[in-house]
């Protein structure tokens, strides 16, 4: 292996920690939003009782709209059957949300997967990244991230779709041109580098404003 293929490695292998940190802290930050609700849990209850007792049903009404609209900020919605890949996808979603990007999901994973939880978790959390990345560029009634996983027979199926402000991007090889910066480049790598790993498929495709791509990888 040449000095330069070293460097390379050595570059992806520390973004790959600090990518894998970030997550981390984003799951801790989710986690630490419920258990401030949970805390809060008994007050609401000892309010809504005393709202009750002196006949003001319109406050009990006002009071619970308020406590669904806050738990929907931190209810965890998307259950896949797969433990780390329900967190990093909720950590996301609640990132993306945070920054006024709509964010729709349908994923099941109702088998246990081969693959480690390290490379799932950098699959999903690059492609989730690069579609966040892609719709901050476009005003905020133009945003959208779409997510679909599933199995299809024995090998496990996702697809990203977000749109983008670049009608129509380049493309070199398999991966298109980007003028974002450094970090940008080896998430799509490390996606290309432990899809190819695990005798996965990728395709990419960006048409009419919008960017999607689709993985296989087998689980058999």
């Amino acid at each position: 292996m040449s000095l330069f293929s070293k460097q390379i490695d050595k570059r992806i292998a520390a973004y790959q920690r600090e990518l894998i940190e970030t997550h981390y802290r984003e799951v801790e930050n989710m986690y630490r939003q419920m258990r401030g609700w949970r805390h809060d849990y008994r007050n609401h209850i000892q309010l809504l009782k005393a709202l009750a007792a002196n006949g003001d049903m319109d406050g009990v009404r006002a009071y619970l709209d308020e406590l669904e609209h806050d738990l929907s900020t931190v209810d965890t919605a998307v259950k896949t059957g797969n433990p780390m890949a329900d967190a990093i996808l909720n950590s996301k979603i609640s990132l993306a949300r945070s920054r006024n990007i709509p964010v729709r999901v349908d994923a099941r994973i109702p088998v246990r997967l081969r693959m480690s939880e390290l490379d799932l978790c950098c699959i999903i959390g690059n492609l989730f990244d690069n579609a966040i990345e892609a719709s901050l560029a476009l005003p905020e009634e133009e945003r959208m991230i779409r997510v679909y996983m599933d199995m299809k027979g024995s090998q496990l199926y996702l697809s990203f779709t977000n749109f983008t402000a670049e009608k129509k991007r380049k493309k070199s090889g398999r991966r298109y041109l980007s003028t974002k910066g450094e970090g940008h480049g080896f998430g799509l790598v490390r996606i290309d580098t432990i899809v190819d790993r695990l005798d996965g498929y990728l395709s990419r495709n960006s048409e009419d404003g919008a960017f999607t791509t689709e993985i296989l990888i087998p689980q058999g």
